[in-house]
This record gives structure tokens, sequence and C-alpha cells, in this order.
């Protein structure tokens, strides 16, 4: 991915559909919701999400970007990696966590992913001894 292309390990990441929107968010933060629900009551149904789309577009902006680099020049939409049944949209609505647990996201998008990077920064200099 990024690290890879960052540390001249890789020329290019190949993808699918980059218009492709989601709820992404920190896995810490959803972790935390679960045990905001372990600690009520009564067991309840919950939607735990940011309320936020991201493109894998933006995703790509932002990460390339944090490192410096145009991810145009990187990124290759392969077809191969297009799904037959993609869903263009994916976004959850966690006004229910937030009203009844007081559950709020604490990581941003930017924020994720630029902690995305860093850990892939520091596993592939680890993998490779590079400096």
């Amino acid at each position: 991915g990024v690290a890879r292309i960052k540390l001249g390990l890789a020329n290019k990441l190949r993808l699918g559909n980059l218009d492709s929107c989601r709820d992404i968010g920190f896995a810490g933060d959803y972790v935390r919701a679960m045990w905001m629900m372990l600690q009520q009551p009564a067991p309840d149904d919950y939607v735990v999400a940011t309320g936020e789309t991201h493109s894998i577009r933006e995703m790509c902006e932002e990460a390339f970007g944090y490192v410096d680099l145009d991810w145009q020049e990187y990124v290759v939409q392969d077809p191969r990696f297009m799904r037959p049944a993609e869903v263009d949209l994916l976004v959850g609505d966690a006004s229910k966590a937030r009203e009844v647990l007081g559950w709020e996201p604490t990581v941003s998008f930017r924020g994720l992913v630029r902690m995305m990077v860093d850990a892939d920064l520091k596993l592939v200099k680890q993998e490779h001894w590079v400096g």
C-alpha cells in the first residue's frame, strides 16, 4: 500500500471502485461502544457508526497526501477488484448509541487514515529494515 510506495518497495496500488463510499471508523471507538452496551441494565440493539461517509478516493487522497505523495501517480483502478454487486453508499445512524449510551466516536477520518499509514510504515520498515 501507501507505506510500500513511500519506502520505494512498490510503485502502484491496484484498487477497485474508487467512488464507493463507506462509514469508516476506528475499531477502538467501536469496542468502547460495545463495552458501554454491556454496562446497560437491559440488552438492546444499537448501531455503532460515525454517521459520515468517505470514498475510497478520499482515503487515497488523505493517505498519500499524509506522506507527501500524489495518489493519482500511484493508484490504478483495476477491474479485477470491482465487485459485481457493489453497494455504492453505506452509512450508519448511531443516534440511539449517542442518546442512550452517550457514545461518540473520538477518532476522525483523517486521524484514522494517519494512524493506519503510521502503523503500516512502522511494520514495513521492520520487515525490510528500511531506515
